[in-house]
């Protein structure tokens, strides 16, 4: 269901601890458009609603990103990983400096990491090699004995904190609409089957639809009210069990 108003008069109405993790993107105040004003205090009711032992993936700049690791650990979250969003494109609002094409996705949380839910995240991507040998090196310090020992590469990896996804431009209904892949794995990694994924600057309810793909539930609260319906007729269409406006 898509909640329209301001995430913090929405959510002070909800009753506490009804979510399991946050994935948002904030407006980051990069630019003088209307649509990207910083929203001040929305941390303190996004804890408010987050389970304790709860997590926030939080997107932005590095400009908007700085300042909030404090608010967050003002009210109990510690930084515990970031992920970096690599564009097939980017923007340059100062041609005297890098072209950026990155974002980051910054994950917070609270409570005992081990309380926390996590789940590890693997890619097939891996190059499988065969069983072979391989001479020990120089500085080997290991049992003595045989010259070789036996290695196996290849199958599952860790997947890795960079994602070359493509962007939204072309097809989204909101300007920094994220698309489904980048937001897949959070949610997986950070919302138990079932659980509440919880994103009070929903735009074009992205987060919501990689929610209900995954099986869990969410909660999406978003300002505007014609970017609103433009989410909820994109959560008809693609995902008819997240149907619903408020």
């Amino acid at each position: 269901m898509i909640h329209i108003g301001d995430c913090r008069e929405v959510l002070a109405t909800m009753r506490p601890a009804l979510a399991d993790c946050c994935i948002t993107d904030p407006p980051y105040g990069d630019t003088s458009l209307e649509w990207d004003a910083v929203c001040p205090g929305w941390i303190e009711h996004v804890a408010r609603a987050l389970k304790p032992n709860g997590s926030i993936w939080v997107f932005g700049s590095m400009r908007f990103l700085a300042p909030l690791f404090a608010e967050m650990a003002a009210h109990g979250f510690r930084y515990s990983q970031d992920v970096v969003w690599e564009k097939q494109n980017g923007t340059g609002f100062n041609n005297d400096r890098f072209r950026r094409v990155h974002e980051h996705a910054v994950l917070f949380y609270r409570g005992a990491w081990a309380d926390v839910y996590h789940a590890t995240q693997f890619t097939n991507d891996a190059r499988a090699r065969v069983v072979r040998k391989k001479e020990k090196p120089a500085q080997w310090h290991g049992a003595t004995g045989s010259t070789t020992y036996v290695s196996e590469d290849g199958g599952p990896r860790l997947m890795r904190s960079v994602m070359q996804v493509r962007n939204e431009h072309g097809r989204a209904i909101h300007p920094t609409q994220k698309p489904l892949e980048l937001l897949l794995p959070l949610i997986r990694y950070s919302c138990p089957p079932g659980g509440v994924v919880l994103d009070p600057f929903a735009g074009s309810g992205s987060t919501g639809l990689a929610a209900g793909v995954e099986g869990r539930q969410s909660i999406l609260i978003e300002m505007d009210e014609a970017i609103a319906r433009s989410a909820a007729h994109r959560l008809d269409h693609d995902a008819p069990l997240l149907r619903g406006i408020a």
